[in-house]
């Protein structure tokens, strides 16, 4: 359990990334004043959590009317999350995602910032998904696992959460190059997670 619990904090965790976003939440909401940042910041968490949340609990059973097997989702899903770590690494991903989140505030202002693009994709987005899926498989139908988990989910989400209270203070703290550092340590880690999705499903297949 302690183990699952571990791998499943760490890696929805770097998937989020919750410093990095707060430096976006900052772009995204610089303005409004802060009871509507505080605002924004609630919803988004709350709809990212139960998009998670529904891809922890009917994600395995999608796959299985589609014919799927976890096993090949799990190296499918590996395979996606070594592409999110690799932009990270690279310094894609900070591009890619500032790129939607322009796009939103241009389109549409204030209204549906908190569903789009702060709670997805950016908080619950592709690699967030796949991750539930994955490590909801493994729980193998342990409600005491699966219960753990969707705790894990909701305890990154609050880390987001409160990431954005505090965006201006860890901007400033980190500054251009803490970022950097911190994001592509965190995508390193990520990738070497993704890889242990990979080997878990062809020794599956194998087997």
């Amino acid at each position: 359990m302690q183990d699952y619990v571990t791998s499943a904090l760490a890696t929805l965790l770097v998937i989020a990334d919750p410093i990095f976003l707060s430096a976006l939440f900052l772009g995204l909401t610089q303005h409004l004043n802060t009871a509507q940042r505080r605002e924004v910041a609630l919803r988004g968490t709350i709809i990212a959590f139960c998009i998670l949340l529904g891809a922890g609990l009917g994600g395995a059973k999608l796959l299985e009317l589609l014919g799927i097997s976890l096993s090949a989702f799990r190296i499918a899903g590996g395979l996606l999350l070594l592409s999110a770590a690799a932009e990270m690494v690279f310094d894609r991903r900070g591009q890619r995602q500032q790129d939607i989140a322009t796009t939103a505030v241009s389109v549409d202002h204030v209204r549906n910032i908190a569903a789009f693009p702060l709670a997805i994709p950016l908080m619950a987005g592709p690699g967030g998904i796949t991750a539930m899926i994955l490590l909801a498989g493994r729980a193998s139908g342990d409600w005491a696992k699966l219960t753990a988990l969707y705790a894990v989910a909701g305890v990154v989400m609050l880390a987001c959460y409160l990431s954005f209270l505090a965006a201006e203070r860890i901007s400033a703290a980190l500054g251009i190059t803490g970022r950097a550092v911190i994001s592509r340590l965190l995508g390193i880690i990520l990738a070497a997670l993704a890889v242990q999705f990979v080997i878990d499903g062809v020794e599956i297949l194998l087997t």
